[in-house]
């Protein structure tokens, strides 16, 4: 895809699935294996709130509004591509599915023990579909005809109630650059007061290019690490990455009901727009920036010098983000996110370190480079399609290994 659309035909994270055994899908077999709400302290978060009136939007494949673990949570949406595969078949809505498990899945059964618990629970989905699956028939298809999905998917969740709008997906091929109208939206979702979260890439043992939207100005960039707080090998390292979250052995929901192990920066990501739903819901009148400076200066597990490429600011922490938004006053107008001399609410690029702050110089536009989006990829072919657009697939789901479970 030229120009706009050719970012959004993007391909899944094409790294090789392993099918294994189905595990029976009880607490025991699922919910005690989310090893990533213990360490982002999510539990600690949940009693004072579990995301309640927040919505979170998903720009992905769609998203399963019948998963169990999803019921009577999501939206009516918006399909910007028209095409594909539809409900029942085998290539739709894997990956959007997942990512609206990891940020609100709410579990199933009588006391909701059995399936996939998310960050934020209690809060709301609204799927906007701007990609297709990679296993998509129509996927060749979607890179030739509609460009544009994103741009218009993020002024659509932005003009529809998103508070935070969750992007699990990126362009790191080498061709990427940055794209007027994309800045354009992101610009406009941050000024009517949407929370914009990306992954970094998954592109870290490929060149590490940069990835868009990840490198937009004002965008919450996340890349992965694993169980012990090392940087996963295939998350992207660059200057605009904020913080980080789990982006290893992930559990995530599918629409064929079963449940699958993966990895990618999208699962990063869709941890990220999780916590940040809870910090709304605690502080609704706080600004984009503002919460995005919450989460840098709360992280745990800070590199040396404050913040490093690997890692942003580090490990984010929903729990002691709350706390620290007690003490903060809304600010009385919500700036213009491009605004200098914080457009990049940190160092912009050619800076690779930097302290906890939430201003730095705004120089030249973003490197050129879609960083491919690291979204975790679902049993056999969980990777999301390339989306609508004009360009051979660069936007991936960020979950290119996963595993049934």
């Amino acid at each position: 895809m030229s120009g706009i659309g050719r970012r959004l035909a993007v391909a899944l994270a094409a790294a090789g699935l392993t099918l294994v055994p189905a595990a029976p899908a009880d607490a025991d077999g699922i919910q005690a294996q989310e090893w990533a709400l213990d360490t982002l302290h999510v539990r600690e978060a949940w009693q004072t709130t579990k995301g309640s009136g927040i919505t979170v939007a998903v720009l992905d494949t769609g998203v399963d509004e019948g998963h169990p673990d999803l019921e009577g949570q999501v939206l009516p949406g918006k399909d910007l591509i028209g095409f594909g595969a539809r409900r029942g078949e085998r290539a739709w809505a894997r990956h959007g599915t997942a990512m609206a498990g990891i940020i609100a899945g709410h579990g199933h059964g009588a006391s909701g023990g059995e399936g996939v618990l998310g960050v934020a629970p209690k809060a709301r989905i609204l799927p906007v579909r701007v990609i297709l699956e990679d296993s998509d028939p129509d996927r060749k298809k979607a890179r030739s005809t509609r460009g544009g999905a994103l741009a218009a998917g993020i002024r659509w969740a932005a003009d529809h109630g998103a508070d935070v709008i969750n992007l699990s997906l990126g362009d790191d091929s080498a061709s990427a650059h940055p794209e007027a109208a994309e800045d354009a939206a992101v610009q406009y979702a941050l000024r009517k007061g949407a929370v914009v979260v990306a992954s970094a890439g998954n592109g870290g043992e490929k060149g590490d290019r940069v990835s868009y939207p990840a490198a937009y100005p004002g965008v919450i960039a996340v890349t992965a690490v694993d169980r012990y707080g090392s940087r996963a090998a295939f998350s992207t390292r660059r200057w605009y990455a904020t913080v980080c979250a789990p982006g290893v052995d992930v559990v995530i929901a599918d629409p064929d009901k079963r449940y699958y192990e993966g990895w990618g920066t999208s699962a990063a990501a869709a941890f990220v727009s999780g916590s940040v739903a809870l910090v709304r819901a605690a502080h609704p009148d706080l600004s984009p920036r503002q919460i995005r400076g919450l989460l840098t200066r709360t992280a745990q597990d800070v590199p040396e010098g404050g913040r490093s490429d690997d890692l942003g600011a580090g490990l984010v922490n929903p729990a002691a983000a709350i706390t620290a938004g007690d003490k903060l006053k809304p600010e009385a107008q919500r700036p213009a996110a491009a605004a200098a001399p914080d457009r990049y609410f940190g160092n912009g690029p050619g800076h690779t370190q930097g302290a906890h702050d939430d201003s730095g110089p705004n120089q030249m536009a973003l490197l050129a480079g879609l960083a491919g989006t690291a979204l975790i990829v679902a049993a056999i072919s969980l990777w999301r399609g390339s989306g609508p657009l004009r360009m051979p697939p660069r936007l991936r789901a960020l979950l290119p290994g996963a595993r049934t479970r």
